[in-house]
């Protein structure tokens, strides 16, 4: 069996933009993987095209093997550009070597050691009493592991982290006296605070109200998550953007992030994924992956997390109190099954995620992510 084809499929799909990419084999089997670069997917297409180059004709089941080449193949190796098209096409390789024998992704990577993937549910809405009453809703649900979005993560164009942090604390508050101890709550920062932004905010909440703050600062510097570290212990979920085992290794080995939120789309794919968990686990790091885009990137994200002893929860956009659109069923009509609070690991060979390629229809749409200001004109992070 030879690769025959490596097709990217940037596309429109339900509410966003998402790149598929198909790779075909002389045998009539194929395989599908996604990319995880939001908003630069004809990059990454580009970068697939070029892969497809030397792909073409070779052994789909040597992964690991052509992992390397993929990697190692220019001298600007690495990236996140170049791993996101690495990712989809790892992950396609392994859709097709579970369908050529029979098995289902997790038990190549290991076998099954969960029968559900747990989830964590996100609350979208802006700081005040929707908030509370959604969380309230999702508990009354079975969802125990919930993220509050701060305040300003909206559509303004406008982003002041002082103004946000003074917004989102007494809610945070509220919300841990809404739903008790027994529910897991953590706030996404999108990297849009300074040390000294994120020590505050941090410090002006009551001991013991977050159990994770996630992407509090940007990451490029691990001595700043350090120093960020030394003063406050909320724990940190850090690595959705990060494109490599090497990125992670500081965050890991000095004990910076008490949870990796790895992405299957963006880290390399399966092959370096488990790379990834081999070293949290080591460090008694738990995963809690990244999983914004659609239903190839949750399934791969549930084998990875039904194969590995250390897991927390898979980010899930479609909870009760969240419709994100992304399972868009006219284009992928066979899917993982959500199980209330749970995924349901599934058992057909493969990922087990079907595509409608006659519904991939509606071309890319250059979504540009907000480019956000401080209110004396400045830029800053989205």
């Amino acid at each position: 069996m030879k690769i025959s084809a490596v097709r990217p499929f940037p596309v429109w799909v339900g509410t966003r933009n998402q790149l598929l990419v198909k790779v075909e084999t002389d045998s009539g089997l194929f395989g599908w993987g996604e990319s995880g670069l939001s908003g630069r997917e004809k990059a990454v297409a580009g970068a697939v095209e070029h892969y497809a180059r030397f792909l073409v004709g070779r052994d789909p089941m040597n992964a690991g093997a052509l992992w390397q080449e993929m990697y190692r193949s220019q001298y600007f190796e690495g990236g996140r550009v170049l791993t996101a098209a690495i990712s989809a096409i790892d992950i396609a390789l392994y859709d097709i070597k579970g369908k050529a024998l029979g098995v289902p992704v997790h038990q190549l990577l290991g076998g099954r050691q969960r029968d559900r993937v747990p989830a964590f549910a996100t609350v979208t809405a802006e700081p005040g009493p929707r908030m509370v009453a959604d969380a309230e809703k999702l508990m009354a649900e079975g969802w125990t592991a919930i993220r509050l979005f701060a305040a300003g993560q909206g559509a303004s164009a406008v982003f002041e982290p002082r103004e946000s942090i003074a917004a989102t604390v007494p809610w945070i508050v509220k919300v841990r006296e809404a739903v008790g101890h027994a529910a897991i709550l953590g706030v996404e920062y999108h990297h849009r605070l300074s040390v000294a932004e994120a020590a505050s905010f941090c410090q002006k909440l009551p001991a013991g109200t977050l159990d994770f703050i996630e992407e509090p600062i940007r990451d490029e510097t691990p001595e700043a998550y350090e120093a960020l570290r030394r003063m406050t212990d909320v724990p940190f979920a850090i690595g959705e953007e990060f494109s490599s085992k090497w990125q992670f290794l500081p965050y890991i080995e000095r004990g910076i992030t008490q949870f990796a939120r790895l992405d299957v789309c963006n880290v390399g794919g399966f092959t370096e994924a488990m790379k990834v968990a081999g070293l949290a686990e080591a460090h008694y790091v738990d995963l809690m992956p990244h999983n914004p885009l659609g239903p190839i990137c949750t399934a791969a994200s549930v084998h990875l997390g039904a194969a590995v002893p250390n897991f927390a929860w898979l980010e899930c956009r479609s909870s009760p109190v969240e419709k994100a659109g992304f399972d868009a069923r006219e284009v992928f009509p066979v899917q993982v099954r959500l199980d209330g609070a749970a995924y349901v690991v599934p058992d057909a060979p493969g990922l087990g995620v079907e595509v409608n390629e006659k519904a991939l229809t509606e071309p890319l749409r250059f979504w540009e992510p907000p480019h956000l200001r401080r209110r004396d004109g400045s830029y800053t992070n989205w």
